[in-house]
This record gives structure tokens, C-alpha cells and sequence, in this order.
């Protein structure tokens, strides 16, 4: 069993900055892919962006590259997510998600444990 818990989402202005972190308890950390997925009201959950336990390959939603970076430190068990030129469509509640293996993945459906949640809220 894997606990996760999301925290330093906020409100922020357009072209703003908020740094994500997820901390993880429960297994060993670096066994697992970690991702970040949003929601915003009326849409479906759509996938931000992963980093692989080993490697440490990223991958990105074309929507945020170049604007955000994932990154994780394995001897604290977190995962981070840094938003930086925030729009209001980057506006959602942004989960952390972790699941076993080697490779990452963009598809929810194959995250075995997700965080609660915290909501990003960019004005313009």
C-alpha cells in the first residue's frame, strides 16, 4: 500500500509560478513511476507529466513542455512538479499518482495509487 499526499497548490496570476510536491510512504520509492495528471471542472483527467525511478526519463503533455519540469528525490520519497509561465487553462486540481515497474506511462488507467489532490487556480 502506497500513501500519497499533494501540497503547494494555490492561487496564482498569469505568468506566475507554483512548485508541486508529493510525498510517498509505503514501498520503496524507486521502484515506482511517478506522474502528475490534472482536472479541471467539465474535463476529463488528463495526464501532466511522469519521471521513471531509475533513469529518471521524463515525459511531458505537449500543453506544459517547456513550462513545467517534474523531478524527484528519491531519498526523501517525493516527487515534484515546477510550474512556471502558468495560464488559465493550467487552472485544475493536480493529483499524484505512482505505479510499480520500469516504464512510464501517460494513461491513468495503469496508476495503481493516487494522492488527494490539491487545487492550482491561475487568474487572469
Amino acid at each position: 500500500q502506497v500513501q500519497l499526499v499533494e501540497s503547494g497548490g494555490g492561487l496564482v496570476q498569469t505568468g506566475g509560478s507554483l512548485r508541486l510536491s508529493c510525498a510517498a510512504s509505503g514501498r520503496t520509492f524507486s521502484n515506482y513511476v511517478m506522474a502528475w495528471f490534472r482536472q479541471a471542472p467539465g474535463k476529463e483527467r488528463e495526464f501532466v507529466a511522469a519521471i521513471t525511478g531509475n533513469a529518471f526519463i521524463t515525459t511531458y503533455a505537449d500543453s506544459v513542455k517547456g513550462r513545467f519540469t517534474i523531478s524527484r528525490d528519491n531519498a526523501k520519497s517525493t516527487v515534484y512538479l515546477r510550474m512556471n509561465s502558468l495560464k488559465p487553462d493550467d487552472t485544475a486540481i493536480y493529483y499524484c499518482a505512482a505505479k510499480p515497474g520500469y516504464s512510464g506511462s501517460s494513461s491513468y488507467i495503469q496508476y495503481n495509487y493516487w494522492g488527494q489532490g490539491t487545487q492550482v487556480t491561475v487568474s487572469s
